[in-house]
């Protein structure tokens, strides 16, 4: 199946153009995560106009689209085949988000410890590196991957490898029941209790807390849903799928209020957040929280990685000096000779992750 519009000439035209020029690039799709990252830089180039669906395969459980495909677009063609891209990603900003977005932020939504993040399930890319090279790696199946996994590496890079043109993803079956618990239990004592019930087999897809009570959500079988609840008890949650599109798409009225910056602090499992002032919400089982604080970004980076974690400033707040927690000296080596190799010109979203790449 091809439908839409196939523009990567264009593309290919554009990025060796600019090459040439030495002109950076800021490389943008639906721009509902124009907020995510230091300040963008460059001449826009839109790759909005990009889209379609190349191959969908139910049976093969494999979908191919162009980078500038809209996610409601794949995701109301997968619920035909009542499918689903498990990582849930995230929206904002209404509908104009795209799959390239999705992949180039690397967002996963609720059910990302259960069923693995975005870059779990890329099986492939189709890229235009720096020198205006049209690239593939990869392809649509897991075992298709042989010598460096630069799909994989391309996921949340921030387009400072290039210009995604193609994503080809392992999707899966939708479960054939969900529901929603609500209890009133204290956080720790609450994700302990998630973590019991999902060991002896309750089909958790999602868990968090809103600093008064614990929401947990099931999907799988119906015998295996009704078991896990029977196990749980609490309060059923009406309207369950707003309640988690809002936190995936940060529509709660935690996100929605005004207040200080917005930090996403990732946590290893049952470790307690790092102790800041302000507000917060915990997601994904306790390792992500969701932190709005005053606290100065090396307060926070530094209380972050006390706790074996990494915190980024994901909205509000100066976004012209580090909005991700600094590189340890060798893995900015590391990402400084990535560059190098698919955009010698530094022309890709320069400066978008780290200064400097």
């Amino acid at each position: 199946m091809t439908s839409g519009t196939d523009r990567s000439n264009e593309l290919i035209a554009a990025v060796s153009t600019a090459a040439e020029a030495g002109t950076a690039l800021c490389i943008r799709g639906g721009a509902s995560k124009a907020f995510y990252g230091r300040s963008p830089t460059g001449e826009p180039l839109d790759v909005a106009g990009h889209r379609g669906i190349v191959s969908y395969e139910p049976t093969e459980l494999v979908l191919t689209a162009r980078a500038g495909t809209r996610l409601r677009a794949i995701e109301a063609e997968l619920r035909k085949a009542d499918q689903m891209m498990p990582f849930e990603p995230p929206h904002f900003s209404g509908g104009r988000a795209t799959l390239g977005g999705a992949i180039a932020t690397g967002l996963s939504g609720p059910a990302r410890p259960w069923t693995g993040s975005a870059r779990d399930f890329v099986l492939g890319i189709r890229l235009i590196n720096g020198r205006g090279e049209h690239l593939r790696f990869g392809g649509e199946v897991m075992k298709n991957v042989a010598g460096y996994d630069i799909a994989r590496l391309a996921t949340g890079s921030l387009g400072m490898l290039g210009v995604l043109t193609e994503i080809s993803l392992k999707v899966l079956p939708r479960p054939a029941a969900t529901a929603t618990r609500t209890l009133e239990l204290p956080a720790e004592q609450g994700f302990a209790q998630v973590e019991e019930a999902y060991c002896a087999g309750a089909p958790v897809t999602a868990a968090m807390h809103d600093g008064e009570r614990l929401y947990i959500r099931l999907g799988g079988t119906q015998g295996a849903v009704d078991a896990g609840l029977e196990r749980l008890g609490g309060d059923h949650l009406g309207d369950a799928d707003a309640f988690w599109t809002g936190l995936r798409d940060h529509t709660l009225p935690f996100f929605l209020a005004a207040g200080p910056p917005l930090w996403r602090i990732s946590l290893p499992p049952q470790t307690p957040p790092p102790r800041l002032p302000g507000t917060r919400i915990l997601d994904w089982n306790g390792q992500t929280a969701w932190h709005r604080t005053e606290a100065d970004a090396a307060s926070v980076f530094a209380a972050t990685a006390e706790c074996g974690g990494h915190a980024t400033l994901f909205r509000g707040g100066p976004r012209d000096a580090n909005v991700f927690q600094p590189l340890p000296h060798a893995n900015r080596r590391l990402h400084e000779h990535i560059k190098a190799a698919f955009d010698p010109g530094h022309i890709c979203n320069p400066g978008r992750m780290y200064e400097g790449l």
